[in-house]
């Protein structure tokens, strides 16, 4: 059962750094057709905010991916220096603080998220969007994070995590 679980995650992180990878070719188109209507002398509301929303959709979608294939800055010169009992102990020390903060970001951007739905809150800008429509793809993307940290925990626990 801990195989298929294990093989559904990491399905999930693929798609969603697909999902992150989509957000920034959106963001290309949004920043070149914001030039090309500057060239054509027109303009269209709202391109800048649509490219920062998906800017921030982006990042946090790709977050649980990039730490899946080991992407994010590790202290591995550190680590492969000590031997197989302290690098141990100290990939589980670094997991569990990664999983306690990572948990705590996904809390709050939930809860952001929910508020801002209740307020009914908009963007200052000139398009005046609902804000909670960007801000769940950060929740989204920070819960996907932390359940790929606490995933990678569990592993390490297990002796199941290939370093």
């Amino acid at each position: 059962m801990l195989c298929k679980i294990d093989h559904y995650l990491k399905i999930l992180y693929r798609l969603s750094g697909y999902i992150a990878a989509i957000f920034l070719i959106l963001v290309a188109t949004f920043i070149l057709t914001g030039i090309a209507s500057r060239i054509f002398g027109f303009y269209i509301r709202g391109l800048a905010e649509y490219s920062g929303y998906c800017m921030a959709a982006s990042s946090f979608l790709a977050l649980a991916y990039t730490f899946g294939e080991k992407g994010h800055i590790r202290i591995t010169l550190f680590l492969e220096k000590a031997n197989k009992e302290v690098r141990r102990f100290l990939d589980l020390w670094c997991l569990s603080i990664a999983t306690f903060f990572s948990g705590f970001l996904s809390f709050y951007f939930i809860k952001m998220l929910i508020i801002s739905i209740q307020f009914g809150e908009r963007s200052e800008g000139a398009d005046e969007i609902y804000i909670w429509i960007p801000q769940v793809a950060v929740a989204l993307g920070s819960t996907i994070f932390f359940v790929c940290v606490l995933h990678n925990f569990i592993l390490l626990i297990l002796n199941r995590n290939n370093n």
